[in-house]
């Protein structure tokens, strides 16, 4: 683990191989980059290096609220610097759900910084919406009018940010509450704007406009459809689908939530799919 000062934040990052193309990683919600390392190292063992990070308000790099963008917006720009400083441009990106909106609008927003799309999961729909819009925003913004930033640090989520790196504490209790509140609603107010999209964060003319050659995972549950994984195929001009990576089923049989074990179990299967797309994609 290693600490890079990235736009007046301490983001906290790995480097997981010696040589060969860059490939930066990224999981799903606020979640650290951990749950990444065994795919990550399968990945390098291929002849890549495989960039983790822990974004801002996730893991243990440290709190910040920017608002003046979107969350994945800022998460965007952040990753651009850290493998601007680590001399990793371009490289290729990739994530999990959350990680996926971030490697998409990296690519829409940085394009000439990507060589390639690694996806799995990608988000779309009315439910996601506002089930991930109450999750990631809405909770936060009321316990915070109820309780103050005491009751932001009491929270499972920056509990665990606090115990993971102890300085946010210091960080969340001097941050104003009413400006907290004020991102975090402005956040959940740029996230609802997704619910007419094809995917969460995109719309078709910014997805028409990605150049990079792409490979995505479908996802089978509510909120990762593989309906959304077909619309973002079928819009991004050089993807490559794959829907039986994990189990197929229904669309009136979709699993309430994604299962972690299943998605853990097909890592080999995955990291040999995207290992192969980047080779014959000359990414090597």
């Amino acid at each position: 683990m290693a600490i890079a000062m990235v736009r007046n934040i301490k983001i906290n990052y790995e480097v997981v191989g010696n040589a060969g193309p860059w490939i930066a990683l990224t999981p799903g919600s606020r979640r650290s980059y951990h749950e990444l390392l065994d795919f990550a190292k399968s990945i390098a063992s291929s002849g890549y290096r495989v960039l983790l990070h822990d974004r801002r308000n996730c893991g243990s790099s440290d709190v910040g609220f920017d608002g003046t963008a979107s969350e994945h917006e800022v998460w965007v720009d952040d990753l651009h610097e850290l493998a601007q400083q680590l001399g990793a441009l371009p490289l290729a990106v990739g994530g999990s759900s959350a990680g996926a909106r971030l490697a998409i609008l990296f690519a829409i927003r940085h394009g000439k910084s990507v060589s390639s799309l690694l996806l799995w999961r990608v988000t779309g729909g009315q439910e996601a919406v506002d089930h991930l819009a109450q999750n990631y925003y809405g909770q936060f913004i009321t316990l915070a009018q109820a309780g103050g930033m005491q009751a932001i640090c009491e929270s499972e989520h920056f509990a665990q940010c606090i115990k993971d790196n102890p300085a946010n504490q210091e960080k969340l209790l001097a941050t104003d509450v009413h400006e907290f509140i004020k991102v975090m609603t402005f956040w959940r107010e740029r996230f609802y704007e997704s619910s007419t999209l094809p995917i969460v964060g995109a719309t078709e003319n910014e997805l028409n406009s990605i150049a990079a050659p792409t490979c995505l995972i479908a996802g089978n549950d509510v909120i990762h459809t593989p309906q959304t994984a077909l619309k973002a195929s079928r819009l991004i001009q050089h993807c490559e689908l794959h829907d039986d990576v994990v189990r197929k089923v229904a669309p009136d049989q979709l699993l309430k939530d994604w299962d972690r074990q299943e998605w853990r179990d097909a890592e080999p299967k995955m990291a040999a799919l995207f290992t192969s797309f980047l080779k014959r994609h000359a990414i090597v």
